[in-house]
Formats: C-alpha cells, structure tokens, sequence
C-alpha cells in the first residue's frame, strides 16, 4: 500500500485516544462500599460480562474510526503491482520502457501491442503520482534519461514509440543507477516495463551481480517494480535475410530464415519486393525453423535492393527483412603457400568472368606484401600463421569484409590468429577419422540450393591437424575434434580447416568438398569491395551515424538508430535490419528474474489481459469503513429500555 499524503501517517498515535479517554472516564468514579448496595451487585453480577464486552465494542469502534480517519486522509494506493506496505509517494519514478521489436507482438485478443498496453499501464499508475514524484523516462533504444511533464504524456512521448532494435536490461539499469547518483535523488522507485525476452535480460552477464551490489551500496532506498507483459500473443512468424551474394552472370542468390512459434508444416506465402516491384512466391517450411533459399536474376544492374515481407500475424514488426545487391564487383582470391597445393588452391580460389575463370594469385609465404591484399576477397593461406605488419593487414582484410581461410602447415607452433592456432598432428589408423556432423544451413558447407548435401558424411580423413582455441565449429569428427572453425571478424570471417586435399592427408582432393568451399568463401568475401554497409538497428557505426541518410522506401530522412530499411547517403548505401536475436521466443521464468535482483526491494507484476489498472486510490473504502463503525458504536451505546414499575400489590384489610 502506497500513500499519497505519507504525513499524515503521523497522526496514528491518536487511535489511542479513544483508549486514554475510556481510561480517565474510568478515573472519575472511586468506588465506595454501602451495605445496601450489596444485594443488588450480587443481582446483577450475572449480566457483568456482557456489560465489559459491549464497553470493549464500544471502544474498539471509535478506535477503528479514528484510524480509518487517518487513513483516509493520507490517500492510500493499492492494486496490482503497487503491493508494498505503508510506503510514501517517491522522490523520483524511473521508468524504464523496453522499446524491443519483440514488445510489438499483439495481445491476445485486444488490438494493442505489448508496448501499448505497458505505456497505458505505467501511465495509468503514474498518473497518482505526478504531483508527489519526478516522472524520468528511460528507453531501451536510446537509453538517455528524460524527464517527463506529465504521465499522459508518456503514450506519445517520441522515446516510447515503437522501434527495431533489441534491449539490453543490464544497460539500462547501469544508466538508471548513474542518474540516482549523479542527480542525489532520494527516495526511488525503478518501474521496469518488459516481455522478458531472454536474449534482452541476458540472465548469465556478470554485469548483473555488479548492479545489484552497486543499487545496495546507494544511501537512499531504491525499490523495483517489474510489469512483465508476458500475455498469449496470436501465433507468430518471422523472417531474416541471412545469405547473400552476386554470382558472375546476373544472378543473386539470398538464403532467408523462417522462424516459428507454432511447428506446423505447410507452405508461407512471401512478399518479394525488389526495386519497388512486388511479387508472391511461396516457401515450403517444416518445423519451427527453416532457412528458405531463392534466386533471382539481375542481369547487368548497377545494384538495387530488396525486402521479404510475410503475412501479417503476431509482431508485425518481425515480418519484413531488407537486402541489397552491389554493384558487379568480381571476386578475386589470393593463395599463400609454399607447397605443391599452390595449384590446387588457384583453381579451386578460381573466379568466373565473362572470358572464362581466372585463377587465383599465388605468392610464397616470404613474398606476399598487404598491397597484395587490395583488391582479393579471399586469401588461402597455407603456411606457418602470419606475423607482425601481415598479421595486422589480413585482420584490416577480414574486418572490411574479406574471407580468410587457414590450412595446416604441417606442425605445431605458439603462433595464434584472431585467437586461433594450430596443435599436434594425428594420424589415424586404417578405419581414419570419420566427419560425424557439420552445419547444412549456413556457411561454405551448407546444402546447395537444391538441398543437396556435400559429400562430408563419405570423406576419408587420414591425417589432421588440433585447431587450438575458441571458434564457432561448423564441422566435427566424430571425436568431437573440429574439422572446421570460424570466427568472425569484424566485417569479415577467419576459418581454420584442419586437413589438407592430400590423398595422405584425406580425400578432399577430389574438389567435392574443398571446391564449393572455396567458392562460396569467394563469393561472400566480396563485401569488402562494396560501398554498401550491413548494421543491426541500435548498432550504426558512429560514421555512419555522422552522415545523413534517405530511406529508399519513403524518400524522406530516416532515423538508421531505431528502424529498419535500405537508406542512401550520396553514394553509400545502408541496409539496417532487427537484430537477429529479437526472433527468438524464449523467455526468462519468473524465479529467474527475480533472483536476479538478489536483496532488492522487487516485485513482479504478471500482466494480464483484462487487467484495467495498475492501482488506484481506496480512500472511499476507508471513508465506508469509519461510518460504519461510527454507526455501530451508535447502535452499542443507545439507551437501554425504560422498566415499567410493577403496580403495588394490594394490602389486606385490617381486621
């Protein structure tokens, strides 16, 4: 219970009054002993109890009337999510709205959003408040403190409306916690508004137990106060671009990621858009998930760009995806090495043009210069790992864009890459290392448009070389040992391969596997000869952020931060998208949310669908409540009935 006018709570000391009246009445009478008095306390000794019990009524009656007096002069609030008890109005309210692309999904049955519905209730609860506390708004997008006039101002605030970015909570309490300590507030309420995605709470940051040790060390007292709209939301889907390259001869091909709340198979009508033309198409998906592949012919276009819209559903908000194709820039691969493998690698690094393939540059370990680097998009590198001024020019190669691929040098060195570096040679005996997974979906051994698979499952591996360290691993032996790693850089990807095509080595020779590897790696390393830059909304590089940017689909100036779309700045292009974490469904359990807060003042509201207020004001209740018992101390002393006199009996004549 929360109390608008908290001084009154003052004046509670005067329920006793009643009480010490009742006792100096009592003082009055002495009582005096009379002998005649004696036959009648033993004729009414009987009704005593009865008399002590309707005087302790009595008494408790006006005792109850002045509390509920008092209470009802405070103001309390009480409801919902506002449950503490006997607390006064705050200093400050922080209200802290998550802005996420996932708070857009609809409620069940309402036409509102998640947001929606938070912003009417936070306003609805501070608008109590709004005369007694600083109303401070703090949003998952721009996470900057701002004070608000009023709580119905909260529904068209511009920092509330909605956005394509994540939310990250251990941030935005970071950025609450410095405003307590920079304004010296006192005092503080901390109202978070969330759907408890759990890719935006990040439960396991050890930033967490950093935070709630920094809110406990605070002189004033901070309580929190979650609104988890978590309700049912209509089934949802959602789709991403995550392929996308230029192939010589006008084609494009894109890899898209359908994910759903509900598995059903069956088929997902798509919206193409592709310069501003719309087409249907239709994907076959099974399961929750399923990457989609789908090409298209440009012929000799300059670039142009896209976007995949699915039908209207749960969060419109995850339903489109943006792209765009650059201009024709061919691929051009680079092979570093010492060994017989130079031309292998050449003409599996091969890039096709219109008078045929050309072969990939070769330069011996001692000879490559970082010049040789400024126009390739893949470099083969098969040689003990660089060091020094290269080392430092193919890391600026991969963070543009390019693809780097590492092949074994034949023996173990301390040299590391990115984190990456090369162990002790195996050997295997005749059975040899069998490939037991690998990832179909994404990266150079995926399926082929076709779904075909490449032919890993029957590679022979004799000989292999430990990759030491920590990378994603997209293929493994069946020991678990890895085949192939990534690690992303920059831009760009670095890979670790830990065999050779060398029939001593494995059977990767034969070009079945090494070949479509090469070239996909080719293909996407092209990004770092375009003028066209891929970011995350809530993630513009602060380049970026300097220039001035024209959405394509509406002609007029867009803000990059928070919303998705292709934009134009003079001769640069971006393309920003919905981060891919806000396509995921899981959330964190309550008991999870609420240790997170470890010794805190916390309280979580489970928002429901017909939920009409947050709290409101009980002073009514407490006004009932003093009548009544007003008029039950009324009924409790009213006078007795008056005893008639018995008529005198009769006296006997005298004789």
């Amino acid at each position: 219970m929360t109390f608008l006018q908290p001084l009154i709570l003052w004046g509670l000391p005067l329920v006793l009054l009643p009480v010490i009246i009742h006792l100096i009445n009592r003082m009055r009478h002495q009582p005096r002993q009379w002998a005649a008095m004696q036959f009648l306390l033993a004729a009414t000794r009987s009704s005593t109890s009865h008399a002590k019990l309707r005087n302790l009524l009595i008494l408790l009656m006006r005792v109850l009337a002045v509390l509920t007096l008092l209470l009802f002069l405070a103001r309390p609030l009480v409801g919902g999510w506002m449950g503490w008890a006997l607390a006064a109005a705050p200093d400050a309210i922080l209200l802290l709205v998550d802005r996420s692309a996932s708070m857009e999904s609809r409620v069940a049955g309402a036409d509102e959003s998640l947001r929606e519905y938070a912003l009417k209730m936070l306003a609805k609860a501070a608008e109590e408040f709004e005369h007694a506390s600083h109303l401070v708004l703090l949003d998952s997008a721009t996470r900057q403190a701002s004070e608000l006039p009023s709580a119905a101002s909260l529904l068209k605030w511009p920092d509330t409306q909605p956005t394509d970015t994540a939310a990250d909570l251990p941030a935005m309490l970071q950025t609450a916690l410095d405003w307590l300590i920079e304004n010296q507030a006192g005092t503080a309420e901390i109202w978070i508004a969330s759907d408890l995605q759990a890719s935006n709470w990040k439960p396991d940051d050890p930033r967490w137990e950093t935070l709630i040790t920094a809110f406990d060390s605070l002189p004033q007292k901070v309580r929190i106060r979650l609104l988890a709209t978590t309700q049912e939301s209509p089934d949802n889907a959602s789709i991403s671009v995550a392929q996308l390259s230029r192939q010589q001869g006008g084609d494009v091909r894109l890899a898209a990621d359908l994910n759903r709340s509900q598995a059903d198979a069956g088929r997902a009508t798509i919206s193409s858009t592709l310069n501003g033309v719309a087409t249907e198409l239709e994907a076959k998906v099974t399961g929750q998930s399923t990457r989609w592949r789908h090409r298209f012919a440009v012929g000799d276009q300059a670039g142009g760009w896209g976007k995949l819209e699915l039908p209207a559903d749960g969060n419109p908000r995850d339903n489109i995806t943006y792209y765009r194709y650059s201009d024709d820039h061919p691929p051009t691969g680079l092979v570093v090495t010492g060994s017989a493998l130079g031309p292998l690698w050449q003409a599996a690094a091969s890039a096709a043009g219109r008078d045929g393939r050309t072969p990939a540059k070769r330069y011996a370990p001692d000879d490559v210069t970082p010049a040789d680097l400024r126009d390739a998009t893949l470099v083969v590198w098969q040689a003990p790992l660089p060091e020094g001024e290269m080392a430092g020019a193919l890391r600026r190669f991969a963070d543009e864009g390019g693809r780097v691929i590492f092949f074994p040098p034949n023996k173990a060195a301390t040299a590391r890459f990115a984190g990456l570096g090369w162990g002790e040679k195996q050997t295997s005996g005749d059975a040899g290392f069998a490939v037991g997974r690998w990832d179909e979906d994404q990266g150079p051994l995926a399926n082929t448009d076709e779904g075909l698979l490449l032919p890993l499952a029957k590679l022979g591996v004799r000989q292999r070389q430990q990759v030491v360290g920590q990378a994603a691993v997209l293929a493994a032996f069946d020991d678990g040992q890895a085949l192939l790693v990534r690690q992303s850089l920059g831009q760009g990807e670095v890979y670790f391969c830990a065999t050779l095509p060398l029939l001593a080595w494995s059977e990767m020779g034969d070009g079945l596997v090494v070949v479509p590897m090469l070239q996909r790696l080719l293909a996407t390393g092209s990004r770092r000869l375009q003028r066209d830059s891929v970011a995350e909304c809530g993630q513009i590089g602060a380049g970026d952020l300097q220039l001035e940017w024209t959405s394509i689909e509406t002609g007029q100036r867009g803000d990059v931060q928070t919303q998705a779309g292709v934009y134009q700045s003079g001769d640069r292009w971006l393309v920003v998208n919905r981060p891919a974490a806000e396509d995921e469904f899981e959330r964190v359990g309550d008991e999870a949310v609420s240790g997170l807060f470890g010794t805190l003042s916390f309280q979580l509201f489970q928002a429901q669908r017909d939920d009409t207020a947050l709290q409101g004001e009980i002073w009514r209740m407490f006004l009932f409540l003093m009548l009544l018992a007003l008029l039950i101390e009324a009924w409790l002393i009213r006078p007795g009935p008056i005893p008639t006199a018995a008529p005198p009996k009769p006296q006997p004549a005298a004789a």
